[in-house]
């Protein structure tokens, strides 16, 4: 099964309109076939671990214990937790065990999944693999990534900038396809 890793902010809480959105993108991804990878901790992680997981999908939480002692554990709704020793070793873990990633609204720690899966993206070329799609939903990533883009000198093609959680789930299967 294929694993779709989703980065999000961690402050959304049960019926805020993020954390619905990030409890539909779980569902449509598992509803579509994928399994899910997250940071397997609270706010849009736990919504998307919940979608997935009521649609009977595989949901993998990679946590990080030791940045983070003050957290119990992964969210509830996780099938299996994978530790990583470092913030930049879950985001690689994430990124390596995915077939794409989709980036929600969130803060700095989002935007460092985002920029990191982004890169590696870009990388790829160097070593003649195919770059992982990486998806971006919502009106903050239409701002930064063309603002990247342009400072960095950088390949913003690599990023698909959508509106929706729908849009972001209806691009991966075509997304891979283009590979």
């Amino acid at each position: 099964m294929n694993v779709v890793a989703v980065f999000g902010a961690s402050s959304p809480r049960p019926g805020d309109p993020a954390y619905e959105n990030g409890v539909r993108c779980g569902r449509l991804l598992a509803k579509a076939g994928y399994a899910v990878a997250t940071g397997g901790y609270a706010g849009l992680m736990e919504a998307v671990s919940l979608g997935a997981r009521e649609a009977g999908g595989r949901v993998i939480g990679v946590t990080v214990p030791d940045v983070f002692p003050d957290r119990p554990g992964g969210n509830a709704h996780l099938t299996e937790e994978t530790r990583s020793a470092s913030l930049l070793e879950r985001i690689h873990e994430m990124v390596d065990l995915s077939v794409a990633s989709i980036a929600l609204p969130g803060s700095l720690g989002t935007a460092t999944e985002l920029l990191v899966a982004w890169n590696l993206a870009f990388v790829a070329r160097f070593t003649r693999s195919v770059p992982k799609p990486v998806i971006a939903v919502g009106e903050q990533w239409r701002h930064l990534v063309p603002l990247l883009t342009a400072e960095l000198a950088t390949d913003g093609s690599l990023v698909t900038l959508v509106d929706t959680v729908d849009e972001a789930v209806d691009a991966v299967p075509s997304l891979l396809s283009d590979r």
